[in-house]
């Protein structure tokens, strides 16, 4: 059975333009998915990459039409310029790894709604009444916010490490038991591909 490492921010507007194709792909090829979110300014300042509020003028404004031009492709809802960006992607991440510890609801669809809070529904990230909103939309225990903090802080430190020693460097980037990489959910295909074996 293949299996994805799946390395993201919480408030990725790229994890948030890839919907639910990841799992799609996943469930075609009987693919497990490890959900590993982690800190991407942090990933960034390791591997070479600029913050958005650092990047060049130029940069920006390609960025800035790109992603809309993304968003309108798949149909979805869009802010260019969410009231909460950038959060604190700690206590959202924490949550992630604690509902993928517990198991029982959805981890695809927690993590869209999260996505979805940020970069369409004007919401906090950072704040426990939208996150416990988000696990329990996703048939989790909404509790999991406030519990396990101390290892959702070490497995959050630790899903960078990974990261960078496995030569990831943004958000949202795949990594498969054989070792292929692919940033970008402009690269789902090419996961796919490679998952079927004509890549």
């Amino acid at each position: 059975m293949a299996h994805i490492d799946y390395y993201f921010a919480t408030i990725s507007p790229y994890a948030y333009l890839a919907g639910s194709r990841l799992e799609e792909i996943a469930s075609k090829h009987d693919a497990t998915i490890t959900y590993k979110p982690l800190d991407i300014m942090a990933l960034f300042a390791r591997t070479g990459g600029t913050s958005p509020k650092d990047r060049h003028p130029s940069r920006m404004e390609y960025r800035a039409q790109d992603l809309l031009r993304q968003a309108k492709m798949l149909g979805v809802e869009f802010n260019l310029t969410p009231a909460h960006f950038p959060t604190n992607m700690a206590p959202s991440s924490y949550a992630v790894i604690a509902a993928q510890a517990a198991g029982g609801g959805d981890l695809g669809l927690l993590c869209q709604s999260m996505l979805r809070a940020c970069w369409a529904d004007e919401k906090d990230l950072a704040q426990d009444d939208v996150i416990k909103a988000c696990l329990s939309g996703a048939g989790f225990d909404p509790s999991l916010a406030d519990s396990g903090l101390l290892a959702g802080a070490e497995t959050y430190g630790r899903n960078l490490e990974e990261a960078v020693a496995i030569g990831a460097f943004g958000s949202p980037f795949y990594v498969t038991d054989d070792g292929a990489r692919f940033w970008g959910q402009d690269r789902l295909d090419y996961l796919d591909g490679h998952l079927a074996g004509t890549l």
